[in-house]
């Protein structure tokens, strides 16, 4: 059997565009490389990561469920951004303040570090590390 395949993207339903577009460019300090409707009924804005890897933004036109995401329910739980050590994890929470974006502190555990933060819909997403010496 063949390696099993890397991940390519992560798709992210918003409620506005408006509001998520300039959240995650100012986040992932870039522009998007895709921004165009896909159908009658969606919009899809899709960054490049430095990995590789997508991420993409998507609004849907037909009618949104109320109330915000919440990782509780059946789908997606969170996002994972990788970092090197534990070190880049506490710049990106002095990134995070000087952008306003409140978050959790990092939390160590035996498999490696997290710092916690949510996107203007209330999508889990988080910076990991792996533990030291790993």
């Amino acid at each position: 059997m063949s390696e099993f395949p890397p991940l390519t993207h992560v798709a992210l339903t918003v409620r506005d565009l408006a509001v998520s577009v300039p959240w995650y460019e100012a986040l992932l300090a870039a522009r998007p490389v895709i921004d165009e409707d896909t159908d009658p009924d969606m919009h899809h804005t899709v960054y490049l990561l430095g990995s590789g890897t997508l991420l993409g933004l998507h609004q849907h036109r037909r009618g949104v469920p109320p109330g915000s995401f919440s990782e509780f329910r059946i789908g997606l739980d969170h996002v994972a951004f990788g970092c090197p050590d534990r070190d880049e994890l506490e710049k990106w929470s002095r990134t995070l303040d000087e952008l306003g974006i409140e978050h959790a502190a990092i939390k160590d555990a035996p498999y490696g570090s997290g710092l916690a933060f949510r996107d203007p819909d209330g999508i889990a997403l988080e910076f990991f590390a792996p533990p030291a010496g790993a």
